[in-house]
């Protein structure tokens, strides 16, 4: 497993709760496309439900790291897009389920126009390192 070194908050800096500021790794790198509320095979869960969107993207994102020999341990990035940042507490709920406070990897946040398709009412990517 790789080793992290987590940097909350630099001198300078503000802290901040959702995120941490600065993660070091040693590794191979894992990019993870930007997932979005789809099952298997290829249906929307949770239409106009950011609760159930989110929990289907952070078990999407569980998915393909697991496929590139990684967990959310070795999460050092996370990109949220929302098309509206009201579904943020969804988000960060879904999260918990995955990564511990203590463990939150470095984050941004974007509010999108729209996103690949309508009804889609968020979309994370992770980037990773794994030993």
């Amino acid at each position: 497993m790789s080793e992290l070194t987590r940097v909350p908050a630099p001198d300078g800096v503000a802290p901040a709760a959702q995120y941490t500021h600065v993660v070091l790794g040693t590794g191979r790198f894992v990019a993870v496309s930007g997932q979005l509320a789809l099952d298997e095979d290829g249906e929307l869960v949770g239409e106009g439900d950011p609760v159930a969107q989110a929990h289907q993207v952070f078990e999407n994102l569980r998915r393909c790291l697991a496929a590139a020999g990684a967990s959310f341990d070795q999460v050092v990035k996370l990109t949220y897009f929302v098309t509206d940042m009201a579904y943020m507490p969804a988000i960060r709920a879904a999260r918990a389920e995955h990564i511990p406070d203590d463990r939150l990897p470095a984050a941004s946040a974007v509010e999108v126009a729209g996103l690949v398709r309508p009804e889609f009412l968020l979309e994370v990517e992770a980037f990773a390192v794994i030993a």
